[in-house]
């Protein structure tokens, strides 16, 4: 999902963010669904495994021999480039240069560090995959069984890896781009009220800042929302578009995982990047500076 910041929309305006981040979980939905088609494929994820990555020069695993592949010719395309690209985060290091000259882009986000998708690969291989891939390893198993394949290491392995591989590109990136659309919160809400922050920011106060942009009903109503949608996806539907009774057709994923994924990952991991780049909100800015900011009028 892209974003257009060309337009005269405020792109910090928070109901711009919310229907974005809105839109964002119809996208890591409708990628997870896809992913769990099929078999789990732990192999891919294994660096070593593919001798034929070795003759390319290449020791990672496949999924991140996909990823830099992906993101050398997104990088070519802009997709990477400051700053204007601020929702986009590249998996892997060392990307070309743009071919195409940057477009004038305004600038949105104060320039930062913050890429947390180390995090994001590593949860989403380790804990996300095995679950949301569970239907599909066991109709394999059972279906290998029946043949008389009985290896344990063979039977979540269905041999689509490139197709199993594109999925998880795609829904590593969605997940990336929701979880660093925290910058854009933290934005708007300090340039709102930037003598609310400086303090806490100036101390160091991790927990104070928390305090600031978490809103607890916000997170139970995406939660509830996320919940329903991914029941609604998750089902099969007859001809005239009418939903299958329950019972007769198969849910296409694991909602619990869903809601899972956004309760123990996403939502977490998005505070710490909030966070994150509020502590690096006053680089490079004098005491002068910060005293402007401090004393500036609240924004509505």
């Amino acid at each position: 999902m892209q974003a257009n910041y060309m337009l005269s929309e405020d792109p910090l305006s928070l109901d711009r963010i919310r229907s974005i981040l809105i839109r964002l979980e119809d996208t890591i939905i409708f990628s997870l669904i896809e992913r769990a088609q099929f078999a789990h494929n732990p192999k891919i994820y294994e660096p070593g495994v593919f001798k034929e990555l070795e003759a390319l020069e290449f020791n990672g695993s496949w999924l991140e021999w996909f990823l830099k592949e992906t993101e050398v010719f997104h990088a070519k395309a802009r997709r990477y480039t400051r700053p204007d690209s601020p929702d986009e985060y590249p998996f892997t290091t060392g990307l070309p240069d743009p071919v195409l000259p940057p477009p004038e882009y305004p600038s949105i986000l104060y320039p930062n560090t913050i890429n947390v998708n180390a995090s994001i690969l590593s949860f989403y291989i380790r804990l996300i995959v095995p679950r949301v891939t569970v239907q599909a390893s066991l109709a394999l198993a059972s279906l290998k069984r029946s043949k008389g394949m009985i290896s344990e290491e063979e039977l979540g392995d269905d041999g689509n890896y490139g197709s199993a591989a594109t999925v998880d590109v795609e829904v590593l990136q969605a997940i990336s781009k929701r979880v660093h659309y925290g910058k854009f919160v933290s934005e708007s809400k300090f340039k709102q009220d930037p003598a609310a922050f400086i303090p806490h920011i100036q101390r160091g106060d991790t927990d104070a800042l928390a305090a600031l942009i978490t809103k607890p009903e916000v997170e139970r109503c995406l939660l509830v929302r996320l919940r329903r949608k991914a029941m609604l996806y998750a089902q099969d539907f007859a001809s005239d578009g009418e939903p299958l009774p329950n019972g007769t057709g198969k849910s296409k994923i694991d909602v619990d995982c869903v809601v899972d994924l956004y309760e123990s990952h996403i939502i977490p991991l998005t505070k710490q990047v909030e966070v994150e780049y509020l502590l690096q909100r006053l680089d490079g800015l004098s005491q002068e500076e910060v005293e402007e900011l401090a004393n500036s009028k609240r924004q509505c």
